[in-house]
């Protein structure tokens, strides 16, 4: 049995939860889950937790994207891409490349991202995209969102290929119709790819059809990435043999029971892994007392 994550190629055309349902069927299993959902349209890096994997989920760090999109110019449509409905279509003729870098110095930093209408954001226990599909607008709250980058890539009117790099929850289509909107021509997503979401990125990705073939193979493990692996930010606690035996229990060891010393650890740690050869064992939280050392309190055990 495998534990860990899988990162696929997402195709365009179908949902992140569709591919979890393909995952399911070509493994067998179905502790199954996905973090970091795509548009329906996106392409790239969706990773897959099976298994133990679904345990790490809440752990991972996945603050930074990677985006490359292509945003196509003088056109502003319902769902901020192309395959929506058209609102309105202006002249474009006018962009000039130093206005676009111009406009891009603007949108680089912290800023407040209204969420789309067409997204899975839930308001009144209902998903905003079932709302817009109804014909409802709701007002939504602006959400704080940091864009550490945009770099030009390529720049054929009307067709502007941008790679983004930011901050979980942004949404690339409302940057791309921000930007149209600030140019005065409008603008929408025509692709949209993700190429790295934390430590998860798109060399490493797989697809569905040679997911299928690896199975089929038996092969699975060499496209899996440990839970210990996907957890590699957090500040690593080997533990000794009475160590693995108190958190088989489910009891927190202590720091005579790992082969670190608790006042050797980093300043400001509050999470670590508590490994054995090697292998996953569970996440703790430091929590400081009386003691000079904090004390190790289990989170989630993966034994």
């Amino acid at each position: 049995m495998i534990n860990g994550f899988i990162v696929i190629d997402k195709p365009a055309g179908i949902t992140s939860h569709d591919v979890v349902s393909r995952v399911r069927r070509i493994l067998g299993t179905r502790k199954v889950g996905h973090t970091g959902t795509l548009d329906p349209f996106a392409t790239g890096v969706l990773p897959i937790a099976v298994n133990d994997g679904t345990k790490a989920i809440p752990f991972l760090n996945e603050g930074v994207k990677c985006y490359e999109a292509l945003m196509q110019l003088g056109v502003a449509t319902d769902t901020l891409d192309m395959t929506g409905k058209v609102l309105r279509e202006s002249k474009f003729d006018s962009v000039s490349k130093q206005q676009l870098l111009g406009v891009f110095e603007r949108f680089t930093g912290p800023l407040l991202q209204i969420p789309p209408m067409y997204s899975a954001i839930k308001q009144a226990g209902q998903p905003l995209y079932k709302l817009a599909r109804m014909g409802e607008v709701v007002e939504r709250a602006a959400r704080p969102v940091d864009i550490h980058s945009i770099e030009l890539l390529s720049f054929i009117l009307p067709f502007v290929s941008i790679r983004v790099t930011c901050s979980r929850g942004t949404y690339v289509r409302t940057l791309a119709d921000d930007i149209g909107a600030t140019l005065g021509c409008g603008a929408a997503l025509k692709e949209l790819r993700r190429t790295a979401s934390g430590p998860f990125v798109i060399s490493a990705a797989h697809t569905l059809e040679s997911l299928q073939s690896t199975a089929d193979e038996q092969c699975l493990s060499s496209l899996c990435t440990s839970p210990f692996s996907a957890l590699e930010h957090l500040f690593d606690v080997p533990l000794a043999d009475s160590g693995l035996a108190k958190v088989s229990f489910g009891r927190s060891p202590l720091w005579n029971d790992t082969s670190v010393q608790g006042d050797s650890i980093p300043p400001g740690t509050e999470m670590v892994r508590l490994s054995h050869n090697g292998i996953l064992v569970a996440v703790a939280r430091l929590v400081a007392g009386e003691d000079p050392c904090a004390a190790i309190v289990l989170q989630r055990v993966f034994m």
